[in-house]
């Protein structure tokens, strides 16, 4: 029902010529994961946050997957106000600022304590800011969504660089093609929702992703192989309206900062029990290889060639270095 009231404002605003209406009393959630607190790290950190807002005077409510629009859509909402907060893809604040891509550079953080470094200590969720906010929308957190990302694939085991030869990926974006590419391998753009089509009828072999998202998602009757690769931190943003985020007076926002500080502990708790998801993945029929250090070597070489082929430029790239103390 708040729904349809809202989209009603919203239709009645447009009609007449009003400024869309600020729904203060309620701060909209939109999920990107079914909700699940067991396999989905998005989904910890979204039901945290909305919990400590409620319990601490500021009404919340989740959004289901989908029910506010897909990536690109919640993006327009969250930068025109419409939209307070939404659990979205990296992808989402690149396109207003490609520094947040760093944290995407595979092998470049030696484990996921240095994200949060990088990030935190080394002052690069600010800089991010810096470019994102100007554009009406604020990076509050990021999510890890379990272990490092790995290779699925439907064809055969992967146990170093050569075996990628034969497999054509999903691809995120043009990123990931060049990697693909830089591992002997082809990438074809496949959005999330064409994925199992994808993989049951050829079109993609494979995706890179986190050990969870065949159980979470429903793949593992196609899925038969996962590299445990560690190619780049599994991460997804909070991201939050800056026009709502500073409209906020003094005391709401300390709520919001509190209410992050709380998302981010119960995720990064979340995290530390996720060793036991490569088992789950062989329970589930998944065949799971792990690199020897040298194979791991041989993909973190190649892996290089891209780091500036992308939207990351060697000034950011250096920016990232020096928030690790490289």
């Amino acid at each position: 029902m708040k729904l349809r009231l809202w989209i009603g404002s919203l239709a009645l605003a447009a009609a007449v010529g009003l400024a869309p209406p600020v729904l203060a009393q309620t701060v909209k959630v939109a999920l990107d994961s079914p909700p699940d607190l067991e396999q989905s790290g998005t989904y910890v950190w979204a039901h945290a946050f909305a919990t400590y807002l409620n319990e601490n005077g500021i009404e919340a409510e989740e959004f289901q997957r989908g029910a506010l629009g897909e990536e690109a859509e919640r993006l327009d909402q969250v930068s025109q106000g419409l939209l307070e907060v939404s659990m979205s893809d990296v992808k989402s604040a690149g396109t207003l600022d490609t520094l947040i891509y760093g944290v995407y550079l595979p092998y470049f953080f030696d484990d996921l304590g240095e994200v949060d470094e990088a990030l935190y200590a080394g002052g690069m969720l600010e800089k991010i800011n810096a470019g994102t906010t100007p554009k009406g929308v604020r990076v509050l957190g990021v999510a890890h969504l379990g272990l490092p990302a790995g290779i699925f694939n439907t064809k055969k085991p992967v146990a170093g660089v050569a075996d990628m030869t034969g497999l054509r990926m999903r691809a995120l974006d043009e990123i990931q093609i060049s990697l693909f590419e830089a591992w002997g391998s082809t990438g074809t753009i496949v959005s999330w929702a064409e994925v199992p089509n994808a993989l049951q009828t050829g079109v993609a072999d494979g995706y890179i992703n986190p050990p969870f998202v065949p159980l979470l998602f429903g793949h593992t009757g196609f899925i038969k192989h996962f590299t445990d690769a560690g190619t780049s931190p599994s991460v997804r943003l909070a991201i939050a309206s800056e026009d709502w985020y500073q409209g906020l007076s003094e005391e709401e926002r300390q709520t919001v900062d509190d209410a992050v500080k709380a998302a981010d502990k119960a995720n990064r708790a979340w995290l530390e029990k996720r060793s036991g998801i490569l088992d789950a993945l062989e329970e589930a029929g998944i065949a799971v290889t792990r690199l020897t250090p040298e194979a791991r070597a041989e993909f973190r070489e190649k892996s290089r060639a891209v780091y500036t082929a992308g939207p990351v430029n060697a000034d950011q790239l250096a920016t990232w270095s020096a928030s690790l103390g490289r």
